[in-house]
Order: C-alpha cells, then structure tokens, then sequence
C-alpha cells in the first residue's frame, strides 16, 4: 500500500498537533513535520528531504499566510498539493486560497472520514472540493460571466483602446468623445469591475478575452 507524507501548517501549535495526530492514524498517511506559518515551511523546503505529498494548511498566519504561501508552492513546488483546512468560511478567502492554487478548502471542525477522504482524493485525482465549495467555484464562474455580458458596446470598445499605449485624450479623439466623459467611462468600469487601475483593465480584458495582446 502507497504512503504519501502530510506536513501541517498552522500557528496553533496544539490545533497542529491534533490534526496530525488524527493524519497519522489514517493507513495511507504520515505526517513528515508541522510548521508554525508558511516561511518555516519554505525554508524547510530547501532541504528536498523535507518536500512532502500534501499540505495541510491554515489560512490566517502571521509571517506568511496561507494564501501567500500557497501561491508560492504553486510556483516553486508545483508538486506538492496543498489542501486548506481554515475556520475562515467566507466566499473571498474560500477563493483567494482556491485561485492561489490549493486543490481543496476544509472547514477545522470537518469529520476525521471527510479529512481521510479528502486526503485519499488530493493525492489520487488532484482536487477534492466540497458541495460548499462546488458552488462557491460556480457561483464565481456565473459572476464573471454576469460582469463581461453587463457591459455595454462602448464600455467595450474603451476597454480595447485602454488595453493599447494610447493615453485617455488619444482614446477620447478615437471614440469623437470629450476626456470627461472618458474618464467617466473609466471610473464606472473600475467600480462596476472592482478593479483599481488600468492595468487591472487589461489584466480583466485579455481574461475575459476582450483583448487579444
């Protein structure tokens, strides 16, 4: 039977080392070690003794969050799959750690069967999402759907010259408008978009397909 290693990433250390207590009474699972936030686990990382099968990690942590910590993993450990296991439950965390590149998102009270259960599907299929999660993911998915077809014919149109060097007055002389009503654009599409600036209007636009660099 295939052993897959598990290390622990959480800043309560007796939460930590209760929850790899209950890994290490699973069959297919050993814990490797646990880690108090996400820079102790990518300094000990650089030892390749130390690169475990899955990670089991917290969310909110000081030094290095989870999220911060994931995308990291996600860059320079792509092997490793993480698994979240926080008790932050909102839709926004639920999707920062998910779009950092964890492969699943456990609430901290989930059952000893639904955590082996998870474990068993991370290694072997690649993901294991919940029915909470599943929706929150579609949910996401219908949004940017509802944003991209909300959007007006000339809202798309300033989006494509945006997504060019031409500066707001060239685009205005473009589109026979005044740099007013330009900038009025502009702002009703960083509001309507939830985005901060232009460059998060390309990043949307290439995205959402838009524009095509």
């Amino acid at each position: 039977m295939m052993e897959y290693s598990v290390v622990v990433v959480d800043d309560h250390i007796l939460l930590s080392q209760a929850i790899g207590g209950l890994v290490e009474a699973f069959d297919q699972f050993k814990v490797m070690y646990l880690c108090k936030n996400g820079q102790e686990l990518i300094d000990a990382l650089q030892n390749p003794k130390n690169i475990p099968d899955i990670v089991l990690m917290d969310v909110n942590m000081p030094i290095l969050n989870g999220i911060e910590t994931t995308a990291h993993l996600k860059d320079h450990f792509p092997e490793v799959k993480v698994l979240a296991l926080s008790i932050e439950e909102d839709d926004a965390t639920i999707l920062k750690m998910l779009r950092a590149g964890a492969k699943g998102y456990l609430m901290k009270d989930v059952k000893k069967a639904e955590l082996q259960e998870a474990l068993l599907e991370v290694v072997e299929n690649g993901y294991y999402h919940t029915n909470t999660v599943a929706k929150i993911l579609v949910n996401s998915l219908r949004h940017k759907e509802s944003s991209v077809l909300s959007l007006k014919e000339r809202e798309i149109e300033f989006i494509q010259h945006a997504c060019t060097e031409k500066t707001y007055r060239e685009i205005a002389d473009i589109m026979c408008l005044s740099p007013k009503t330009i900038e009025g654009y502009r702002d009703v599409l960083f509001e309507k978009l939830n985005l901060r600036n232009r460059t998060g209007l390309v990043i949307y636009a290439i995205k959402n397909k838009i524009f095509t660099p």
